[in-house]
Formats: structure tokens, C-alpha cells, sequence
């Protein structure tokens, strides 16, 4: 059975229910993230696709307070019509999930979503002020607010943002937002292979040109962006954003720089948005849902290690993100969970996150990097506090 609350007071009353009869929920907000995580048997589903609208919102200040089941497209429209935008390019996981239906802005800050400014704009979790939930007891819980003043507040919202459903059923967020950049461009530098790729990248943030996008595409992924449009050979691209004359500036600078790594060309604004877009939302790995994927956050220096170290032992694709800190990895065929975690442990320690994979792959794989015991013993407190019937998502995160 799925229940579709249409306001706060019936939400808490049927996770009061589900409390007292022992009931298992599922969390959904618009199911775009379907088979996301780790199995979950739950009973019944609980989904805030009912609990819509934008509650307020003021440009002037730059927050906005909406209810959890609000389309994002509805969000992001409104922001828009006044100039403004949310600043960690939250992705849409519907291409490499083989999933529909429409992302809601709850289910946005559920999963942390964040996209390739996130490395120097803050994941969405650093944008949320304040959260409205109903936690495992069927309370209505209200932490942080319009301004970030309240620590404790802040803390517990920390906690909710990418807690994945397995803490709290959200209800409201409460956010911050940017103007929009009125000037983007992207230069290419062509033919590098993926450890002079990050030499560059590298160079280029410790420049005073305030780089908002990094990324390495390899030949094997690169005609999958731009249908093919790129220059020939592998493509580092780097995206710089603001006023016109102030771009117009840092991009010479910038190509000056980068011109001894390789041949340098430059995308204007239509196409640099369209490249970021496809970035975003993993584009050369869409539509291929028998193949395991891997998001992989490790040091910037070392992603490319990791990939060459798994190339020599298993069938792996891979492109780079946030200057090589973000690997998106898909595998040939077997998954290779424990051969990627170990040498991720070996280069300095990471994580790796199992998107998609066969419902077999899944049920023997862990999604979530294993947690130390200590950090375990923490989140099994903190799950008991929240949640103490343990109803909430049961087993969809390591412990949870």
C-alpha cells in the first residue's frame, strides 16, 4: 500500500500507525531514485509527492521554503524567473537509473544531490537552513531556519540532507540560492592523457581565475558529449562563470596557463551549458542498466591511479569530475566491490557508491562504503533516536 499525505499532520499520523503496528516504510519522493541503495523490505510506502508547493520565497533574500514534494522543474522555474539558482547543480539520476517520473526537492536534499559546481560551491546539504520532518514516533521536528544561527538546528538538518529516507520522513525545506552567472565559458584542452589531466586541473584551481567546473574526458567517453562535438582527442574541460568583462578576463589568463599542457579551444555559452548538463547527469553512462556503476569520491591526485590500477585487473569505463575527486566508473561486468575498495583504501581512503546494478549485483553488494565502528556505533545511535522502531527504510543504508 502507498500512502500520499497531503499535509503534515497526516504524514505524522500514519508513520504513528506504522510505529505502533510495527509497519516497515519505504521513503519515495517522485521515484526517480528507484533502486538506489541497498535492498529495502518494507511493508509499505510513504511518499511526499502530496506535500507540494512553494511556500515562500523572496529574491531579495535569497531563500526559498518549500514543501518536500514540490517538483524541482516547479522549483527551479520560479528561481529562474528572478535570476536566481541553486548553486550545486543538483543532478537528475533519471538518465543512469532507467527510472521516470518527476524529482521533487525533498527527495533532492534526501539524496544530497550535487552536481559539478559542488567541489567549490558546497554540496546541497551546505545550501539547506532549515528542515521540517516527522521522525520514527510520528513528531513533528523543526530544525534550523531562514538564517544559519542555531548549531544544534544546523546539526540535525547536516544529518537529514542524504540520510536517504532511513531517519525521517521530510516535509519542508527551507534553502538558500545564487544568482545566476551571467557569463559561462569552457575551454577545451585536447589530447591529455588522464594523469596530465589532473596536473592540469591541478594548476588551473590554485589560480586566481575562480574555475567553477573541472573535468577529464577520456577518448573512451568524450564523442558521448556534445554528440561528438568535441575536438579530437581526450577533453579536459574548465568552466569559468560571473560578469562578462570579468570572465572575458580570467579566460585569457586561464588559456594562457593552460596552453602548455596541450591545444586549448573554447565552447561559448549555449554549448558550455549543454557540456555541464551532460557532466551532470553522467550522459555516456545513461540507458545501460545492466552495467554496474560506480560514484567514486577520492583525492583529486589520486583518481586516476585508481583507474589505471583497476584497468589492469577488470573491465572498466571512467570519467572525471570535481579536478578528478569524483570518479564515475562503470563496469564491464562483474561489479569488483571488494577489489575497488581495497585499493581505494590503499591510495588515502575515499568512497565508493554503487548507483546501479542488476537486482543479483545488489543484493550481494553493498551500495555504501562500510563504515568504521566507531562511525557505525554512531549511526546506529542516532538512527535509534530518530527512528526506534527502526521503521524508516530498514537496510537501505550500511546499518540503517
Amino acid at each position: 500500500m502507498t500512502f500520499v499525505p497531503h499535509n503534515e499532520a497526516d504524514a505524522a499520523y500514519v508513520v504513528r500507525n506504522a510505529a505502533a503496528r510495527g509497519t516497515r516504510l519505504t521513503i519515495c519522493g517522485g521515484g526517480t531514485r528507484s533502486g538506489f541503495g541497498n535492498p529495502v523490505e518494507a511493508d509499505e510506502q510513504l511518499c511526499s509527492r502530496g506535500l507540494s508547493g512553494i511556500v515562500d520565497y523572496e529574491p531579495a533574500e535569497m531563500v526559498m521554503t518549500a514543501r518536500a514534494g514540490t517538483p524541482l522543474a516547479e522549483v527551479e522555474a520560479a528561481l529562474a524567473a528572478n535570476g536566481q539558482m541553486m548553486a550545486f547543480e543538483p543532478m537528475d539520476h533519471r538518465p543512469i537509473m532507467g527510472t521516470s517520473g518527476e524529482p521533487t526537492i525533498g527527495g533532492m536534499f534526501a539524496a544530497n544531490a550535487s552536481g559539478p559546481r559542488r567541489f567549490v560551491a558546497g554540496a546541497a546539504r551546505d545550501s539547506l537552513l532549515g528542515i521540517r520532518f516527522v521522525n520514527g514516533s510520528g513528531e513533528v521536528i523543526r530544525a534550523g531556519g531562514r538564517v544559519m544561527k542555531n548549531v544544534t538546528g544546523l546539526d540535525l538538518v547536516k544529518l537529514l540532507a542524504g540520510s536517504q529516507g532511513t531517519l525521517g520522513f521530510i516535509t519542508e525545506v527551507t534553502f538558500r540560492v545564487l544568482p545566476v552567472p551571467q557569463a559561462v565559458a569552457t575551454i577545451v584542452i585536447s589530447g591529455l592523457d588522464d594523469a596530465a589531466a589532473a596536473q592540469a586541473m591541478a594548476v588551473a584551481m590554485a589560480m586566481p581565475v575562480e574555475v567553477s567546473g573541472a573535468a577529464h574526458l577520456p577518448q573512451s567517453v568524450k564523442g558521448r558529449f556534445l554528440n561528438g562535438a568535441l575536438p579530437e582527442g581526450e577533453a579536459t574541460v574548465l568552466r569559468l562563470e560571473g560578469l562578462p568583462a570579468s570572465v572575458s578576463v580570467r579566460l585569457e589568463k586561464l588559456e594562457a596557463e593552460m596552453s602548455r599542457f596541450g591545444p586549448i579551444s573554447q565552447l561559448g555559452g549555449d554549448e558550455s551549458h549543454r557540456l555541464w548538463r551532460e557532466i551532470r547527469d553522467v550522459a555516456p553512462y545513461a540507458n545501460v542498466s545492466h552495467k554496474p556503476l560506480w560514484r567514486v569520491s577520492i583525492a583529486p591526485s589520486t583518481g586516476h591511479q585508481l583507474v589505471a590500477a583497476l584497468r589492469l585487473e577488470a573491465g572498466i569505463d571512467a570519467f572525471y569530475d570535481w579536478q578528478g575527486g569524483l570518479v564515475w566508473m562503470q563496469m564491464e561486468a562483474d561489479p569488483e566491490a571488494e577489489r575497488l575498495r581495497r585499493y581505494i583504501k590503499a591510495l588515502g581512503g575515499g568512497h565508493a557508491t554503487l548507483m546501479r546494478a542488476s537486482d543479483r549485483v545488489r543484493a550481494a553488494t553493498p551500495a555504501f562504503q562500510p563504515e568504521s565502528e566507531a562511525v557505525a556505533g554512531l549511526s546506529l545511535r542516532i538512527k535509534e533516536k530518530l527512528d526506534p522502531a527502526g521503521i524508516f527504510s530498514p537496510g537501505k543504508m550500511a546499518g540503517a
